[in-house]
């Protein structure tokens, strides 16, 4: 099996891109992910590997990973093998938990046959990183490793080559509400995890004073379709007043371990300029990133509290204008998913294509625009 096109570009590919899509289930947290996925084959000149399960792969992960628990040989946990059988500049695999780095091997020759390689890791908890030998070996394959955690500098002893954070990103361009903003006629939204104190609260708002507050009504995180879901998400926050936002699994510190990290939530906050409650996570990379002020108002994660929040800044409206164009522009600005691949593009020693740069014009005409729009504000915060 060879790596397949999936959008032709005006010069040979350099870009060799392992994507998981056709081995991970449907969850919808691997939207945002799959969007930059999309993107960067929109930015580059890309020839994607996808491989497929085998039919015993769902026994043969689970053995891997028991096994990897003891011992760093990684085992094969049932993925159909692809041979590269031309030359890039890059390899390059997003794996979103530590278990997706044992389908690396099942790309064969991709080290005689890519200049380099990076390996973006988005989510691995120090305190699980005994239980992950065999997962931890494939990592040391790499020449780069990007972090999307700031706690990364335990994992260095095992990477031969360079490692660095990366903030996640977003499309930015689906979540601009402009140039057509529509009105923000959903006054709360909540996504994924939650406190149920904080919900409570909101239910109780809803019943008596009417505000219209959406939240997750199933538990399970499967989609129909991640395409769909990501599309329905950026719909939603761009009529959205008031977003729910907290540090990454801020409800289960026997995961974490007390590690304090965020992923993407807050940049989906941010880039439809909605106006953030919740924390702003404690450690040393989110003030470098989210550097501006009001992009989080405090509300403390299962806090009663939020309507009285709300009210308070409901009596700013020139606040509330400042906070939602002040998101906007900053994400425009700089963390769209090409603005992630033009620091790729600098590690790796390469220029960065006339698309790239087409798309960052593109995010500047928006920019623009906000800055010239008065209407950003309401007496009700832009209902």
């Amino acid at each position: 099996m060879t790596p397949n096109r999936e959008k032709p570009q005006s010069q040979a590919p350099r870009i060799l891109l392992l994507s998981q899509k056709n081995l991970y289930e449907r969850e919808v947290w691997r939207a945002a992910f799959f969007e930059f996925e999309q993107i960067l084959q929109q930015l580059d000149s890309v020839d994607v590997v996808a491989p497929h399960r085998k039919s015993w792969y769902r026994n043969g992960k689970r053995l891997a990973l028991r096994l990897g628990e003891k011992f760093k040989t990684p085992i094969d946990p049932g993925v159909e093998p692809v041979r590269v059988d031309k030359d890039y500049d890059v390899f390059f695999v997003v794996c979103e938990k530590a278990s997706e780095l044992l389908h690396v091997n099942a790309v064969k020759g991709w080290k005689d046959r890519c200049k380099t390689s990076f390996c973006l890791l988005t989510e691995f908890w120090v305190n699980q990183m005994a239980g992950h030998k065999s997962c931890l070996e494939i990592l040391s394959q790499f020449d780069h490793v990007l972090y999307m955690f700031n706690t990364y500098e335990p994992f260095q002893k095992y990477v031969r080559g360079t490692g660095r954070y990366i903030a996640a990103g977003i499309d930015a361009l689906r979540f601009c509400p402009y140039p057509n903003p529509p009105a923000r006629s959903i006054d709360v939204l909540s996504i994924g995890r939650r406190s149920e104190k904080t919900h409570q609260a909101l239910l109780r708002l809803a019943a008596k004073e009417g505000i219209f507050y959406v939240h997750d009504t199933i538990d399970s995180l499967a989609a129909y379709d991640i395409p769909q879901h990501r599309r329905m998400v950026a719909d939603l926050l761009k009529r959205t007043r008031y977003f729910l936002a907290y540090p990454g699994k801020i409800d289960n510190m026997k995961e974490t371990g007390g590690q304090v990290e965020f992923g993407y939530r807050y940049f989906e906050g941010a880039a439809p300029g909605t106006i953030m409650l919740g924390e702003k996570p404690r450690n040393k990379v989110f003030p470098e990133i989210f550097h501006w002020d009001d992009v989080v108002i405090q509300l403390p994660f299962d806090s009663e509290d939020i309507g009285q929040v709300m009210k308070e800044l409901d009596r700013q409206p020139e606040r509330q204008m400042k906070i939602r164009r002040t998101n906007i522009t900053q994400v425009l600005q700089n963390h769209d998913w090409a603005h992630r691949w033009e620091t790729v593009l600098g590690i790796a020693g390469l220029d960065p294509l006339p698309s790239l740069t087409a798309r960052k014009e593109e995010l500047q005409r928006r920019v623009a625009q906000i800055q010239g729009d008065q209407t950003l504000a309401s007496p009700v915060g832009g209902r």
